[in-house]
């Protein structure tokens, strides 16, 4: 048996327990190496996929091995680009699946317009906004910048109107809020199938009770919301300077409140920095659970590419994701509008996406600028393992000389890359401060303590610092 039949083999003992979207996703590309030694090594198109395949497919491939009657002791993951080039060996998983035969598009679940009737009477129904089927819990990719608040909408949709009443979730547009809103609103009507579950947007609250007041009818307005047993209001900041619509929305929500129904609400702001909203609504957001949702990192980014691309059972090579991953900065919905278009692109015209066509889409668009150029991303990592090694690296990537990140000199353009070089030998090379502090002209160890500190704290927000963090760290490794 050749080497690329045992692997054909192996992977059609793997793919009853694996997804096919995984298996497009991840396997694409890659083959088997060498097998000597009672040792079997797989090449792999990249870093990711290596560490995702020891993490999630190692033990598999080990079993599936045995049951082939193969004596194996050791499975082992290298990376060799070159089985995904034009004449490479790698496996077109798109041709193992038979994927070609059919074409078929798959559809998406249609919105469904809910609507939820009391008593019997239908027309005191109350109808939601269109609560998207996909938009669910499950399937939202959770990170370092999200895990409380999807952690909080989950302890919601499990008991409505307990401690999380009410829920408060802010952060800027495009990061997720309304996917988190709507999956709590699913959540809590697959778990709890009586429960009236209302949802729709400050600005269509606004909208219903200028109708309301045009035709003499507040008070069906008032029962139709009042009646809910959780109230999902999105983007609540919209009503701003409407007296009218706070006087409305403030009663309701006293009501509501009073009887233990649920409060779902989002905003671009935490409750203290809302501008035209009244101090007692702001009182009342305050009154339980607020969580944040911020821009996730490079790692959760990537995470959620690759659930695009399974939902969408399509297969874009690694490198190209991860461009997009270091490359995007302002939302969700523009990481994935991206995907999205590059994807369109290819498909028009019969062709995969690469970094440099994804480069171009992003620079169409106007609003993304370029961590790094494609050949720089695309440059081979060059592994370090000295502090001047790092500092090399460092100097090259702002175009400094190595005499003026190690001197005394205090300048913002130099200040950044000495504290880089600094937060790295410590956090990824485990040099003591003490031994930074002599790599960088004889300073005191408390110097490059402060720096290693500032680097902590700036990473948080300082989202241009996280994308020069990582392209260093890709130059030496990492």
């Amino acid at each position: 048996m050749g080497d690329q039949t045992l692997w054909r083999s192996i992977i059609a003992e793997l793919q009853p327990n694996i997804k096919k979207a995984d298996l497009l996703v991840w396997f694409q590309g890659t083959g088997i190496l060498s097998v000597a030694d009672n040792k079997v090594v797989i090449g792999l198109p990249s870093i990711f996929a290596q560490e995702w395949f020891n993490k999630r497919y190692k033990t598999l491939i080990f079993d599936a091995l045995k049951k082939l009657g193969h004596g194996v002791e050791e499975v082992e993951f290298m990376i060799d680009s070159s089985l995904i080039e034009e004449n490479g060996e790698g496996i077109d998983m798109r041709d193992f699946l038979n994927t070609g035969k059919k074409n078929k598009s798959r559809k998406l679940p249609k919105k469904q317009e809910v609507k939820y009737t009391f008593s019997g009477k239908q027309q005191d129904s109350v109808t939601s906004k269109f609560i998207n089927p996909k938009y669910r819990l499950d399937n939202f990719v959770i990170g370092s910048d999200n895990r409380l608040a999807h952690a909080a909408c989950s302890a919601v949709a499990k008991k409505p109107g307990g401690a999380y009443n009410p829920l408060f979730v802010y952060g800027d547009v495009g990061l997720g809020k309304t996917h988190l809103l709507q999956g709590t609103g699913n959540a809590i009507l697959e778990n709890f199938r009586d429960m009236v579950v209302v949802y729709g947007s400050a600005e269509k609250f606004t909208n219903e009770i200028v109708d309301a007041i045009k035709k003499n009818d507040v008070k069906g307005f008032r029962n139709r919301y009042r009646r809910a047993d959780c109230l999902i209001i999105d983007d609540i900041q919209f009503l701003a300077k409407k007296s009218r619509t706070q006087e409305e929305f403030f009663h309701t929500f006293n009501e509501l409140y009073d009887d233990n129904k649920q409060i779902i609400i989002s905003s671009d702001k935490p409750p203290k920095e809302l501008e035209g909203i009244e101090d007692r609504l702001v009182s009342r957001f305050e009154m339980g659970m607020i969580v944040d949702v911020n821009f996730p990192d490079v790692e959760t980014c990537l995470a959620i590419l690759h659930k695009k691309c399974q939902e969408m059972e399509v297969l874009i090579p690694n490198e190209v994701l991860e461009f997009i991953s270091n490359n995007t900065t302002n939302s969700i919905r523009e990481l994935e509008g991206v995907l999205v278009q590059a994807i369109a692109q290819a498909q028009l015209e019969n062709s995969t996406p690469t970094v440099n066509s994804v480069a171009k889409i992003m620079k169409k668009l106007g609003k993304i600028n370029l961590v790094t150029n494609p050949e720089h991303f695309q440059s081979s990592a060059k592994r370090v393992t000295t502090a001047d090694d790092l500092i090399e690296v460092v100097t090259q990537y702002y175009k400094l000389e190595r005499d003026d990140i190690v001197s005394a000199k205090r300048s913002r353009d130099i200040m950044i890359p000495r504290q880089i070089c600094m937060y790295l030998l410590r956090k990824e090379f485990n040099f003591s401060f003490e031994k930074i502090g002599e790599e960088f002209g004889g300073r005191n160890h408390t110097t490059a303590m402060h720096a290693y500190n500032k680097m902590v704290k700036d990473l948080k927000d300082d989202h241009v610092l996280v994308k020069d963090m990582n392209a260093i760290k890709r130059e030496i490794g990492l």
